[in-house]
This record gives C-alpha cells, sequence and structure tokens, in this order.
C-alpha cells in the first residue's frame, strides 16, 4: 500500500525539493572535508565571546525549557529598536517565521508575489501550503520594485516578498523607494520585507521602523553579523496584531533556551557585531580589487557576501566545480541572468587571501 495516499492534495503535487545543498552533503558526498567553506552568508568571524559564555553557562539549564515568550530577548529588541515589545515576535531563523507568516495570511489557491531568483525558502513555503506564486526578474540585478508593483495591482496578492538588502545578489533599494513602493502596494497585500542583512546595509537603505499600523512585516536575524546561524534565531517587528496572531500558531518552545540567552548577550556586545561589519568592509573592498586585478566585475553589495560576475551561467558553473574540486564552496543563484555570476561569503583576512590565491590559479582553467 502506497503511503502517499495518505498525504494532503497540496503535498501529493509537490516535486521533491531540497531548497540548498548544504556544504555538509558536499564533505559525505566528496568524502573529504571542505577547506573554505564561504558559500552560505555564514560568519567566519565567530560569534561574541560574550554570547559564546552565556551560551556556555545556558547549557547548564537545558534540562529546563526555554522561556516561551522569550521575554528578556524581546524586551531588550523592543528598546534596541525603540518599539513596544508587544510588535517584537521570534522564531527559529527567518526560514520558519516566513513559513509562519505564510500560513497566516495565505489560503491555498491565493496569489503571492516575488521575484525570479529571490530567497528560495520563502517559495518552498508558500507551494507548501497551497499558495501560488507570481514572479518578476530582477532588472540590472536588484528587486525591480516597479514590476513588482504593477504584478501585485494585477494579481492582488495576499503577501509580497522583497528582501532588502537582497540576497543572492547584495543590492539594495534606497529607503525612499521602498517607501514609496508600500504605500503603493493594495490595500489587501501585506509586504515581508526580508532585513536578514540590515547590519551591512548603509543608512539610506534603511526605512525607518513603524509596526503600529503597519502592513509591513521587518524580517531579522541573529545568523549574520551575530555569528549564531546554527542557534537558529531570528525575529519579526510589525503591527502587534500581527504578532497576536502569530502567537496563535507558532511554536512556543522553537527557540531553545541556549539561543535566546546567546542572542540576548550578542545584543549587549555591540562592539563586537561593528567590528564585524568593518572587517567586513575591508574584505569586500579587497575583493574588488581583487576582481579588477582578474578581469571581472564584483557587484556592489550592502551585506556580508559578495557577487563576482563571472561573465556567463557556463563559466560561473565551471568555475564553482573547479574552486569544488580545490575543496571550496560557494553557491551561484539559479535563474538566468544572475547565474552569470558566483557568491561568496566574505570571512577573515587569512581567509580571503587562501581563497584569492586559488580563484588566481583556477580562473584561467574556465577560459
Amino acid at each position: 500500500m502506497s503511503v502517499e495516499r495518505f498525504f494532503t492534495r497540496i503535498v501529493e503535487s509537490l516535486p521533491p525539493t531540497i531548497p540548498f545543498v548544504a556544504p555538509e552533503a558536499l564533505e559525505r558526498q566528496r568524502g573529504r572535508a571542505l577547506q573554505l567553506r564561504i558559500g552560505a552568508n555564514e560568519s567566519n568571524f565567530g560569534l561574541s565571546p560574550m554570547a559564546r559564555e552565556a551560551m556556555v553557562q545556558a547549557v547548564d539549564q537545558t534540562h529546563w525549557y526555554n522561556d516561551p515568550e522569550g521575554f528578556e530577548l524581546r524586551q531588550a529588541l523592543a528598546v534596541g529598536l525603540d518599539v513596544d515589545m508587544s510588535a517584537v515576535g521570534l522564531g527559529a531563523g527567518i526560514d520558519e517565521i516566513l513559513g509562519l507568516m505564510v500560513r497566516l495570511f495565505v489560503e491555498p489557491g491565493e496569489a503571492v508575489v516575488t521575484s525570479l531568483g529571490a530567497y528560495p525558502t520563502f517559495n518552498y513555503h508558500v507551494e507548501g501550503h497551497g499558495g501560488v506564486l507570481h514572479k518578476v526578474a530582477y532588472r540590472e540585478d536588484r528587486e525591480d520594485l516597479d514590476a513588482l508593483l504593477a504584478l501585485a495591482q494585477k494579481v492582488q496578492p495576499k503577501l509580497v516578498y522583497v528582501a532588502n538588502p537582497d540576497n543572492p545578489m547584495g543590492t539594495w533599494q534606497n529607503a525612499d523607494a521602498l517607501q514609496n513602493f508600500i504605500e503603493a502596494l493594495p490595500s489587501t497585500s501585506v509586504l515581508l520585507l526580508d532585513e536578514a542583512y540590515v547590519d551591512f546595509a548603509s543608512k539610506e537603505a534603511l526605512l525607518p521602523l513603524a509596526p503600529d499600523g503597519a502592513r509591513v512585516v521587518r524580517l531579522r536575524t541573529f545568523s549574520k553579523a551575530h555569528g549564531m546561524a546554527g542557534a537558529r534565531i531570528g525575529y519579526a517587528v510589525a503591527d502587534k496584531g500581527i504578532i497576536a496572531a502569530l502567537d496563535k500558531i507558532r511554536n512556543h518552545f522553537g527557540v531553545n533556551r541556549v539561543a535566546q540567552a546567546g542572542a540576548l548577550a550578542s545584543l549587549a556586545d555591540r562592539a563586537f557585531v561593528l567590528s564585524v561589519v568593518k572587517q567586513v568592509e575591508e574584505g569586500k573592498r579587497e575583493y574588488a580589487t581583487l576582481a579588477r586585478k582578474l578581469g571581472i566585475e564584483m557587484i556592489p553589495s550592502a551585506t556580508n557576501f559578495v557577487a563576482l560576475d563571472i561573465g556567463s551561467s557556463e563559466r560561473a558553473r565551471a568555475l564553482l566545480q573547479a574552486l569544488l574540486a580545490r575543496d571550496v564552496f560557494v553557491r551561484m543563484p539559479g535563474v538566468a541572468p544572475l547565474d552569470r555570476c558566483i557568491r561568496l561569503t566574505v570571512g577573515p583576512a587569512a581567509e580571503r587571501k587562501v581563497f584569492a590565491q586559488i580563484l588566481r590559479e583556477v580562473l584561467p582553467q574556465v577560459g
């Protein structure tokens, strides 16, 4: 008897999907460890020493459940963001919050608007809950707000997804353009504004927080500048009514005790986060110089990674494989014309030096 007959119609209709091939999977497939792990936008600067100490201490309390309200962390976030605590909700990373937002807003068959080539995990959640994706292409390596708006006005979506700064290209929109975009969206649409890389963004890209009464859900994370990707902790800032509704469906014990302790301590160690941002900026300047010397272009980035324009998808894919043969893990965007690039995380100076040497050696091999 086939087990498929027990599944929902939505699940039965979905093809097998693996949003990302993890570096661990590559190591298992190849039977050896990677030398450089710079493809997943993690922070190889590690985490704050204060966060590490807090997490070590929290390990001794893991026989207790975590605080399901995440009270202390939400309180600290609210103070730092100058919003009411009722406007802040926690989740096990932005990935989980995306799924909860889709579940919160999207009925099967309802429209959702996003960009072709944008963060694929969002699409994964939409399709898993029966939503219908409508996509527009990037324009000049940026999310095309005009095209997104035109499509939203046409299909009247429940959700519109925009990342600013963007993944996978690292580009950004300025705050004025975003504000105009929000004001022009259909009254029945909610904007999911993914700000995973906000710590690296320039001031011009920072939209002021105004959660009360807004139809915007801001999504942020401790995975990037705070160096806590493996702890799985993120948060949403939104109208208190949205956060209250989120409480109806979220896993109240989903953000574990150790992660909450680390995030709270990391918030207090602002000097560490600023040092990471500074080192990333230095690294991006180094990579821009390297790219010019090698005759390739680096797309301007407001994130902790850079996209290098290799010229074509075929050449980019060949370079990705040549780097993997040297035990270097990077990724490339999944759709044209973005897939002419490879994307790599900006890490510490020693790591950058090793990558630069390997890139000089393998780039001539791909024509």
